[in-house]
């Protein structure tokens, strides 16, 4: 469900994206500006002319700060005077691949966010982005017949061993924000999404990672960007928000769309033979 109109006579707030040259933050930076915000668009290195060049809508409320999540200054400048946050991590450049390296990365960014927010008396409210993968995993996934909810999470002895590193990143960072958060009384809710169907997705995305046994336990799931972002704003918007929120518009659970997704990962594999 997409966000209510703002009403005309209502002026937003100034909000803080990061990072906003990713796809998810780009795309929130665009529907914002569209809503009336005044948005502070945090960029790592090298995404301001891909953030200026993805946007469609009139720019004159954007403001671009360069700021790095492990520079913990350069996080401050961009929150001074903003309302709310829109968190997602985008791995550095030098690191865009998850490994078991990549668990701490990923912490050190959340705690240096979310203690900033902490000190930013402005911050009402942060919204930050997690993943199904820190909800999915566990030992006894074969066992327990009941259905998963915001109340699991990823067992990170069970990644850990089965080097699921996209999980244990994610898990570890949301569980260290939300113990900042609640010592803070920083009002943060959490977006766990689904695998985000974006253009630049390939067979190499660390989600991926398991997607077999994801499939035969019918957590598989997708999410458009647009539905999240949408989601993202909504839980932004609504004052009575709180807690973990799985976000997908999708279920992979059949063959037919297993092979449509396996296709489109990979267009040069060949089809299987048709029965």
């Amino acid at each position: 469900m997409a966000p209510d109109a703002i009403s005309p006579h209502h002026t937003p707030p100034a909000v803080c994206v990061m990072d906003a040259s990713g796809t998810v933050g780009s795309t929130l930076v665009g529907r914002l500006l569209l809503r009336g915000y005044t948005v502070h668009a945090a960029v790592q290195s090298h995404g301001e002319i891909q953030l200026l060049n993805g946007l469609s809508c009139d720019t004159q409320k954007l403001k671009i700060f360069h700021s790095d999540p492990f520079d913990y200054q350069s996080i401050m400048e961009a929150l001074k005077g903003c309302s709310g946050l829109f968190y997602t991590f985008e791995p550095p450049p030098d690191q865009n691949s998850y490994d078991e390296l990549m668990a701490d990365v990923e912490v050190r960014a959340a705690h240096n966010v979310i203690e900033a927010c902490a000190q930013t008396e402005t911050i009402e409210k942060v919204v930050f982005t997690s993943s199904v993968t820190a909800v999915v995993w566990r030992d006894d996934r074969k066992s327990i017949p009941s259905d998963l909810d915001e109340r699991h999470w990823t067992d990170i002895n069970f990644s850990r061993k089965f080097k699921l590193w996209h999980a244990m990143s994610k898990t570890l960072a949301e569980k260290s924000a939300w113990a900042l958060a609640m010592d803070r009384s920083v009002n943060m809710v959490s977006v766990n999404a689904g695998l985000l169907m974006s253009p630049d997705l390939t067979i190499t995305h660390p989600y991926l990672k398991g997607a077999a046994e994801m499939y035969e336990d019918g957590v598989f799931v997708t999410v458009s960007v647009d539905f999240l972002v949408d989601a993202h704003i909504c839980v932004f918007e609504d004052v009575s928000s709180y807690g973990r929120y799985l976000c997908f518009n999708h279920i992979i659970n059949n063959n037919e769309d297993a092979l449509k997704l396996a296709k489109m990962l990979a267009p040069s594999a060949p089809s299987p033979p048709q029965r």
